[in-house]
């Protein structure tokens, strides 16, 4: 029984997503059955949250602060976060997430929004046109995406290594990687950016996926480091678009060689037909995109020109065959604009803390270099001239304020001002125009790809499932899993579990493997805690296993750098990941501090023993693993 919404401070719904149950509850909780279509129960929803959302707008209205969680007499858990002037909601009321998975959860919905909209989630006013369109049909179709994409993180997170501790796994081949990146390189990028097709875009990255494996990514050489984060977001948003084929894992090796995977894609459990499941989760059915229309996206750049979070590509998804997918990243034309709007957005963000900290009744010099710098530089900027010329006259000119208080409604026009130009040109612009790569050399660089994995699409799509086994690792008896992750390149390496009830593997079948995995996944929930609270090693005997948990940093060369206890984090902060949000390149940096001479490097090893092996062989183990490790995981992802 769950719900995530998200309000504006007018307690008005912006979007929400419910489950069967939640739906059900709502339903005979205020009558919505007596009525029909979505509409009623959004009316629904609204009446039931507009309490809460406006004891929250109340709370920071009158004291400047708001809670973030609690539980009601029928045990249903609230987690409540406030963004900008949006206030996200997660509700859960059969137990079976708590608060840090509703927590985190919010965050992943925050950052699918920041990977749509861009700059646009920056104003709440514009954010509001977009996530809640008047056109109803319009809106229905919006929300069904975003909740398509709540339900395929939802199961990634439960199914996939790589989801669930937030990090990119590689398909462990590195002569076909290898190739693969030469032919993205040499056969399909410069082919593309040196075609009179392509009108005017320039593919950046490009990259071959697995079903989330990654098999294969290059970039151009002017072309800004795609940020793990980012790209593991992509990766969803492209398993929402293509979803595995869940027969497949129920296939042995055998199998595939001697049948073509079949056409058949993973879809949720079909729901009722009856018109009181309307609009729920699993009655979700978004058309399919057009396959030559590329999805707009925004990810985070560092260039010459600057740097700016959310550039504004062009995301092309190319089915391979059903499982293997092929996804191009191009810059789109005038996307430097992007750059200089959030440039006078920081600017702006920077000149409100000042003005918020100064006592009412005082000002500020507006001799300060940065304000006259930013002055030059606007007048140059001709797309805002109402409002630029409003603020000029408050600040500059003899009868204005100055730089008082009295301009924070200046600043807040111009800060929206500035998204209105982002969200025209990187947005409405965007459904208009029909510039894009075009068919024929899409259909071009599809086929050229084909052609050069037809001979290993089957491998490849059981290499996905058994990417890496424990047969691999003999000289670790009693090791029954690991997951080692690299979380300065935010990579991942751990074998694979298959937990399905007819096929075998090495942890048994069906109810051993489901243990198994279950073991996993809560201990990497504890570890989080723990780490939360500045502990960087885990150690716990729990019942006939053995199970440790470490972090620790090393330079360039592999050496390992004397131990620093990380900060401390409170119950209220974002949770640790990189999707959710990049906890660990923040830590990496909190780190750097105190070695500035070299390359620090982050890593993270969990590992699963029998628990009659003695504990000085099981971390001897762990010491002789991550050495053993170390190695594959500096072949070059990016």
């Amino acid at each position: 029984m769950k719900c995530v919404l998200i309000a504006s401070e007018n307690a008005e719904v912006l979007f929400y997503w419910a489950d069967l149950d939640f739906e059900q509850s709502i339903r005979e909780q205020y009558g919505a059955l007596q009525e029909e279509g979505p509409m009623a129960f959004e009316d629904s929803i609204n009446t039931l949250f507009a309490p809460i959302i406006i004891s929250c707008s109340t709370m920071i209205d009158r004291i400047c602060d708001n809670y973030t969680s609690f539980s009601t007499e029928n045990n249903h858990v609230y987690v409540l976060q406030q963004f900008e002037e949006c206030l996200y909601i997660g509700v859960c009321g059969d137990g079976e997430e708590n608060e840090e998975d509703l927590k985190r959860k919010i965050y992943v919905l925050k950052k699918l929004i920041e990977i749509h909209y861009g700059m646009v989630t920056l104003s709440s006013s514009l954010l509001r046109k977009e996530l809640r369109p008047h056109d109803r049909d319009q809106r229905n179709h919006l929300w069904r995406k975003f909740q398509s994409l709540l339900g395929t993180y939802s199961h990634l997170k439960e199914q996939d290594q790589s989801f669930l501790v937030e990090a990119v796994e590689r398909l462990i081949h590195p002569t076909l990687c290898e190739q693969c990146i030469e032919f993205l390189e040499r056969r399909l990028v410069q082919q593309i950016n040196s075609s009179t097709e392509r009108a005017g875009e320039e593919v950046l990255h490009a990259f071959i996926l697995v079903h989330t494996k990654l098999l294969a990514f290059y970039s151009s050489r002017n072309a800004s480091t795609l940020t793990s984060s980012d790209l593991l977001a992509l990766i969803l948003m492209v398993q929402n678009q293509f979803p595995s084929n869940s027969d497949l894992e129920d296939m042995s090796p055998e199998d595939i060689e001697n049948n073509s995977a079949p056409d058949v894609f993973y879809t949720p459990e079909p729901s009722p037909t009856s018109k009181d499941s309307e609009d729920s989760l699993q009655t979700l059915e978004v058309p399919p995109p057009d396959p030559s229309m590329p999805s707009r996206v925004f990810l985070e750049v560092t260039s010459k020109d600057g740097f700016c979070p959310m550039m504004p590509h062009s995301m092309y998804c190319l089915t391979l065959w059903p499982g293997i997918t092929l996804v191009l990243l191009t810059k789109v034309p005038n996307s430097q604009l992007a750059t200089s709007v959030y440039f006078f957005l920081d600017s702006f963000s920077q000149l409100e803390r000042r003005l918020n900290e100064v006592q009412d009744g005082t000002s500020v010099s507006r001799s300060q270099h940065s304000l006259h710098d930013l002055r030059n530089k606007l007048d140059k900027f001709i797309r805002l001239q109402n409002a630029w010329a409003e603020f000029k006259s408050k600040v500059f000119s003899r009868s204005g304020p100055g730089v008082s208080r009295e301009l924070l409604p200046c600043c807040k026009n111009m800060k929206t001002c500035l998204c209105g130009v982002y969200r025209h040109y990187f947005l409405v612009e965007t459904t208009r125009s029909s510039q894009r790569l075009s068919s024929s050399l899409q259909e071009r660089a599809q086929q050229s790809v084909q052609e050069k994995l037809l001979d290993w699409k089957d491998f490849l799509l059981v290499k996905s499932k058994r990417n890496i086994t424990m047969v691999s690792y003999p000289e670790f008896p009693g090791l029954i899993h690991f997951m080692y992750v690299d979380r300065t390149a935010g990579q991942m390496i751990a074998p694979s579990i298959n937990v399905t009830d007819r096929s075998t593997s090495e942890l048994g079948k069906g109810p051993l493997a489901h243990f198994v995995k279950n073991k996993v996944w809560s201990f990497v929930e504890m570890a989080r805690r723990y780490l939360q609270k500045g502990y960087t090693t885990v150690t716990l005997r729990d019942g006939d296993y053995y199970l440790c948990y470490f972090l620790w940093f090393e330079n360039e060369t592999g050496y390992k750098l004397e131990v620093l206890d990380p900060p401390t984090l409170r119950d209220y902060s974002a949770p640790i990941g990189m999707l959710a949000s990049d906890y660990y390149r923040k830590l990496l940096r909190y780190y750097s501090k105190s070695h500035n001479a070299e390359v620090v490097k982050c890593y993270e090893l969990l590992s699963v023993h029998l628990g009659v092996i003695p504990t000085e062989y099981i971390l001897q183990h762990c010491c002789q693993l991550a050495r053993k490790l170390w190695e594959p995981s500096r072949i070059p992802l990016l």
